[in-house]
């Protein structure tokens, strides 16, 4: 077996991880990411048409109600893709791996509805989204955890709410790892096939105390049954986010929870709608 390892540099908690994870996607997981999901794009897009049914995310009837949903952290683009299926006249698919959207792009080319945009998921609403005009926005596959510091992850939430209609759907996902798992339990199994191999192993160091967990993507290759494996790896920082605390923070934000799944690994899924009578920042700038 062979090995060929890259470890991201880890800096200051608040200003490295968004850097951290644009460049692990980018440079590492990108090519491997559709094939982690499953491979098959045509399985995931209507797996993930039945989740958003089963959550209400569907277009509103009246004439322009609803019609705009906003897929932050985007990935490949099967929740997009996804979204446009279901009615929406407009999605905007935000990520900032360039491979990713390429992806999405080249399978988006005959729905014009996805529209990829390369853009940051902390400043993408205030600078693309007109307050109070979303009828969804998503932020799914762990992107929260992602952001360089809570507060960003606070600011994202009052974001999101002023930027859904009254009566608009969001919904977010993301893993509670802020119980430190010990031993192998600290080895996560992603997927198997002849030829790859993926495993996720957590370290929690004590740099940063509760605050980070640093994630080690290992993928072992080979190109056909009788050949050695390769072992790549490469390695950055995620938040660790109690769901308790982000229920709070939700809450402060005006979003009201509807509903809630959890998963393994840690998992959580949250749908909310928007307080009819909460105040965007477009109305807040007219008084």
């Amino acid at each position: 077996m062979t090995t060929a390892a890259t470890t991201a540099t880890t800096g200051a908690a608040t200003d490295q991880p968004v850097g951290q994870a644009v460049d692990h996607y980018d440079r590492f997981l990108a090519e491997h990411y559709t094939w982690m999901l499953g491979g098959d794009l045509d399985a995931l897009v209507a797996a993930q048409r039945d989740l958003l049914a089963g959550w209400g995310v569907v277009p509103g009837s009246g004439p322009g109600d609803g019609s705009l949903a906003v897929d932050l952290g985007c990935g490949p683009g099967h929740t997009s893709l996804a979204l446009a299926g279901v009615g929406y006249d407009s999605v905007l698919a935000v990520d900032l791996s360039r491979p990713l959207l390429g992806e999405l792009a080249a399978y988006a080319r005959d729905m014009p509805a996805v529209r990829p945009v390369r853009a940051d998921v902390r400043t993408a609403l205030r600078e693309l989204v007109r307050p109070g005009s979303a009828g969804a926005v998503l932020c799914l596959g762990d992107t929260l955890t992602h952001l360089p510091t809570r507060g960003d992850v606070a600011a994202l939430f009052a974001d999101v709410a002023d930027a859904l209609m009254p009566g608009g759907t969001a919904v977010f996902s993301y893993r509670d790892l802020t119980v430190p798992l010990t031993g192998t339990d600290r080895f996560l199994p992603v997927r198997a096939t002849e030829d790859r191999i993926m495993t996720c192993f957590l370290e929690y160091p004590d740099d940063y105390n509760d605050y980070t967990v640093v994630v080690h993507d290992l993928i072992h290759t080979r190109d056909s049954s009788d050949a050695d494996w390769t072992l790549t790896a490469h390695s950055y920082r995620k938040l660790r986010l109690s769901h308790a605390w982000v229920l709070a923070q939700l809450h402060t934000a005006g979003l009201r929870v509807t509903h809630e799944d959890s998963g393994p690994g840690g998992m959580r899924t949250v749908v909310l709608e928007r307080a009819c009578g909460l105040r965007t920042g477009g109305d807040r700038e007219r008084d």
